[in-house]
């Protein structure tokens, strides 16, 4: 089997990182608000109607990635990074959750990350089809995983 080589890329090169945005001006309704914590409540409008993203902490949690359904909105302390044309979600995510975001906290008090950060990080990427292959295999083994924590 032939597969071609890994790159060196900037995460910035594979996202686009978003900022939150407050919500307390929208109506309730069905779209989901995500921080740093997760779920918070519904409202009226989305910040992303159409694309599935990345959501991890700005302010506070800065080191617990999770996946964002579109449609949702994020208040700001929460990123959520887009994966550019080309570039597998969960392929992503999985870079993501190994990641020592931590050690890039630029805060002395609350944990804090900026898109600078994030941007810069190095990281190797694979084609898209083999980037679909390891993201669905890494997500079916957290979903396993969970299955097992639950029993």
């Amino acid at each position: 089997m032939n597969t071609l080589p890994w790159e060196q890329r900037k995460l910035g090169e594979v996202i686009k990182v978003c900022n939150g945005r407050d919500y307390k001006h929208l109506d309730v309704g069905k779209i989901p608000v995500y921080g740093t914590g997760g779920y918070m409540l519904s409202v009226s409008e989305a910040l992303s109607y159409k694309d599935d993203s990345i959501g991890i902490g700005r302010k506070g949690t800065i080191d617990r990635p999770y996946i964002l359904k579109a449609p949702f909105w994020t208040v700001d302390t929460l990123f959520y990074c887009i994966p550019k044309q080309n570039n597998d979600l969960k392929f992503i995510f999985s870079v993501f959750q190994n990641v020592d975001w931590k050690s890039m906290d630029e805060s002395t008090g609350v944990p804090s990350l900026s898109k600078a950060a994030i941007n810069k990080v190095n990281i190797l990427t694979p084609n898209i089809l083999e980037q679909m292959k390891i993201g669905t295999y890494f997500s079916t083994l957290d979903h396993l995983i969970t299955l097992h924590q639950r029993k």
